[in-house]
C-alpha cells in the first residue's frame, strides 16, 4: 500500500491538496493526522512562494508582456506560462491571456473540450477587435483546451509534490480527485483524462459535497454521533467560484444500534457562483465610473472586482477596497479607471441579487431563449441561489435539519446567515449550520480522509452513482411516414449503485446492431431515486436529461453488416467510479462493450465520441459514459 493518501481539490477558482502519512506515529487508536500541503507557485515576477491553495488560473503571455524568466519555477525554467497566484494577479491586466473557470468549460458539452478554445473570446464587434483584443490569426496567441488547462494545474501539483517528497512521487500514492456531484459522465471521464495527461494514472473520483462532509467528520471525530441523530438530514450547500452544488446526506439507524450515512439526493449542475458575482460587481462599478471602458478594461475590471470582493466578504474590518483598471498602449496612464468598491455595496449586490428572501414555493425564473446565442458557458438563467435551493429541496422532498457549507463564496458570515435564515423560514424552525472546517481546504482534507475510510479507518458515506442512467431502446413498430419509432429508456444503473458492483438486466432480449455504425442514446436523471435496474419508461419523460449519444461500430464477426444480434445487458460500476456496459449475445455469439473514446491526445482535438469493441479485444479500458464518486 502507498505511504501517502492524497486528496486533491481541483477547484474552479482554487486548487488545494491535503495528505495523510500512513507511517506517522500516532497515539493508540488515533487516526493519522490530515496535513495540508502548501503549493509552491510564482507569486510575482521572479518570486516563488508556497501558498495554502493554488488559484486555478493559467496565464499565457507573450515574452513582451511577461519576461519568461519571471515565470520560472524550481522544476521548470522559463515554462512560458504561469499557474496560480501570479496568473490570477497579472490576469487582471492581461485578461485576454488568462484562462479561468477551466473546470466549468470541462463540463460544457457545447464545445469540443479537447480543442484549444481558452482563453475564450466569444463574438466581438469590429470596435472591440480594434480596441486591442487579440485576433484569432495572431501568431502570438496561445490557446489551450479545457482538458489541457486542467492537466496543467494537476501537473503543477505533481511537480510541487515531487520537490517536497522526491522519494515518494505523487503518481505512486493513493490519489483521490474531487469533482462536483453534478458532473455528468463525460465531464468525470475528462477529469480522469486530465489527470492521466498530468502523469497521474491511478486516481479515484470523489464528489465534492461528500468530501466536504468527510472533512467535517474528520474534524468532529466521534462527537459527530452526538451532534447528529437518526432521522437527521444534512444539506450540503457548496458554492464555489463557478458552480453551485447541493447534496443531501441522511443519518440512518442501521438497526444494530449504529449510525450510518447515506447520500440520498444530488442537485443539477448549476453554473452559478462567485464568477457571476464578479460580473455583477463589475457592472455596478462601470455605472459608478460613468466612463466608456474599452473591452480590455471591462475584462480587467471583472478580475479586479473579484479580488476586491474576496477581501470585503472575508473580513468585517475592511470597509472599502480601491479598484483600478489600466489603459492600453500610449494611453496607459491616461485611460486608467479608478474607484473604491464599498463593502456595503458588495453585500447589497450579493445578498439581494444572489441570495434574496424567497418563498419555498418559488422556482428559478426562465426567460424566453433568443434564437441565436453566443457560444459560451451555459450559465444559469436565474442568479438567485435561494430559488435554485428551493427547487432542489422541493423536488427531492427532504427537509434538512442541519446545513454544511462549503466553497469560497460561503466564507462570508452574512451570506451563510442569509441561507440559514431562508431555509429556517421555509420549515418554521431553526436549521443550524455545522461548523469546524476550513472552507478553502475542506474538500481536499475530506478527500484524504476518504482514503483512510477506504482502508477501514472511518465511517463511509453510502452513495454510489449520483444519478440513475438509462439507455435508449427503439420500439419495434410499423413504419409510418414522417413519424420516428418511439424510444423507451431502460435503466442500466440505478441511483446509488455502489462501486465494484454489477447488475445483470433480466428483461427480454434486445436486438443489437452490429457491423455498421449505430447510435446509442443515453439518459440520466437525479429525480428518480426509486427506479430499479431494468425499469422501462418513455424517453420523453420530463425528468430525463439526454446525454451525448454514443456512435459505435460494433464488429459483426461472421455475421452480415447491419445484423440484429439478440443480446442481454449487464452493467458494472468500477472501483474508480465509471460504468461499463456489456451486451451479451446468445451462446458463443460474443460479448460487446461500449466505450467513450475521450482519452485521446488533446493536441489532436477530437470531440468526445464513442467506439465499440468486443470485450477483451484490443487495448484500453471501456466506458459506457458513466462516472461516480
Amino acid at each position: 500500500m502507498a505511504r501517502f493518501v492524497v486528496g486533491i481539490d481541483l477547484g474552479t477558482t482554487n486548487c488545494a491538496v491535503a495528505f495523510v502519512d500512513t507511517t506517522a506515529v500516532t497515539a493508540p487508536g488515533a487516526a493519522p493526522a490530515i496535513v495540508p500541503f502548501p503549493i509552491p507557485q510564482v507569486t510575482s515576477a521572479g518570486e516563488v512562494d508556497a501558498r495554502p491553495t493554488l488559484p486555478s488560473f493559467l496565464l499565457l503571455p507573450t515574452p513582451e508582456e511577461v519576461p519568461p524568466d519571471a515565470m520560472s519555477l524550481p522544476w521548470a525554467s522559463r515554462p512560458g506560462f504561469a499557474v496560480g497566484t501570479m496568473a490570477r494577479e497579472r490576469g487582471a491586466d492581461l485578461p485576454h491571456r488568462l484562462v479561468s473557470s477551466a473546470k466549468s468549460w470541462l463540463s460544457h458539452a457545447g464545445v469540443d473540450r479537447h480543442a484549444p478554445v481558452l482563453p475564450w473570446r466569444g463574438v466581438e464587434t469590429d470596435a472591440e477587435a480594434a480596441d486591442g483584443a487579440v485576433a484569432d490569426g495572431d501568431a502570438n496567441v496561445r490557446r489551450v483546451s479545457p482538458v489541457e488547462a486542467s492537466s496543467l494545474y494537476l501537473a503543477h501539483i505533481r511537480a510541487a509534490w515531487a520537490g517536497a517528497h522526491p522519494d515518494e512521487p505523487l503518481e505512486r500514492q493513493e490519489v483521490f480527485l474531487t469533482v462536483p456531484a453534478s458532473f455528468d459522465a463525460v465531464a468525470r471521464e475528462l477529469t480522469v483524462v486530465a489527470a492521466h495527461q498530468a502523469g497521474l494514472e491511478n486516481v479515484v473520483l470523489l464528489e465534492e459535497p461528500q468530501a466536504a462532509f468527510y472533512s467535517w467528520l474528520a474534524a468532529t471525530g466521534d462527537a459527530w454521533r452526538k451532534r447528529l441523530h437518526p432521522g437527521d438530514v444534512v444539506l450540503v450547500c457548496d458554492l464555489g467560484g463557478g458552480t453551485t452544488d447541493f447534496s443531501i446526506i441522511a443519518v440512518v439507524d442501521d438497526g444494530g444500534g449504529s449510525l450510518s450515512l447515506d447520500r440520498v439526493a444530488v442537485g443539477d449542475h448549476i453554473l452559478l457562483g462567485g464568477d457571476n458575482m464578479d460580473l455583477a460587481l463589475a457592472g455596478m462599478a462601470r455605472e459608478k465610473l460613468a466612463d466608456d471602458l474599452s473591452t480590455h478594461q471591462r475584462r480587467g475590471l471583472v478580475h479586479a472586482c473579484r479580488q476586491a470582493k474576496e477581501r470585503l466578504l472575508s473580513s468585517d474590518a475592511v470597509d472599502k477596497v480601491p479598484v483600478s483598471v489600466l489603459g492600453r498602449g500610449s494611453r496607459l496612464i491616461g485611460r486608467a479607471a479608478r474607484l473604491d468598491l464599498l463593502r456595503d455595496d458588495v453585500l447589497r449586490v450579493c445578498l439581494e441579487g444572489f441570495f434574496p428572501q424567497v418563498a419555498a414555493s418559488e422556482r428559478p425564473q426562465r426567460r424566453r431563449a433568443v434564437g441565436l446565442r453566443e457560444i459560451g458557458l451555459p450559465y444559469a438563467n436565474d442568479p438567485a441561489v435561494t430559488r435554485h435551493l428551493a427547487d432542489f429541496l422541493g423536488r427531492h422532498g427532504h427537509a434538512p435539519t442541519a446545513i454544511l457549507f462549503n466553497g469560497g463564496v460561503m466564507k462570508s458570515d452574512r451570506l451563510r446567515g442569509r441561507i440559514v435564515d431562508v431555509v429556517g423560514g421555509w420549515y418554521k424552525r431553526t436549521v443550524p449550520a455545522l461548523v469546524g472546517t476550513d472552507l478553502d481546504l475542506a474538500v481536499a482534507h475530506g478527500a484524504a480522509y476518504y482514503g483512510l475510510v477506504r482502508r477501514g479507518r472511518g465511517i463511509r458515506i453510502r452513495g454510489g452513482t449520483a444519478r440513475a442512467y438509462y439507455i435508449g431502446i427503439e420500439s419495434a413498430v410499423p413504419a409510418i411516414p414522417g413519424v420516428l419509432p418511439p424510444v423507451k429508456a431502460l435503466c442500466v444503473a440505478p441511483f446509488g449503485m455502489e462501486e465494484g458492483t454489477s447488475v445483470a438486466l433480466q428483461q427480454a432480449e434486445l436486438g443489437l446492431v452490429v457491423g455498421e455504425t449505430a447510435e446509442f442514446r443515453f439518459f440520466a436523471t437525479t429525480d428518480r431515486p426509486n427506479d430499479k435496474a431494468g425499469a422501462l419508461l418513455d424517453a420523453t419523460a420530463a425528468d430525463l436529461q439526454e446525454l451525448s449519444p454514443v456512435e459505435a461500430l460494433l464488429p459483426a464477426g461472421e455475421g452480415n453488416a447491419g445484423e440484429l444480434v439478440p443480446v442481454t445487458l449487464a452493467s458494472h460500476l468500477t472501483e474508480v467510479g465509471t460504468l461499463e456496459l456489456y451486451c451479451q449475445g446468445r451462446g458463443d455469439r460474443g460479448r460487446w462493450k461500449l466505450e467513450y473514446s475521450v482519452r485521446g491526445d488533446s493536441k489532436q482535438g477530437p470531440a468526445p465520441e464513442a467506439a465499440g469493441r468486443r470485450a477483451g479485444a484490443g487495448k484500453g479500458r471501456g466506458k459506457a459514459g458513466e462516472g461516480s464518486d
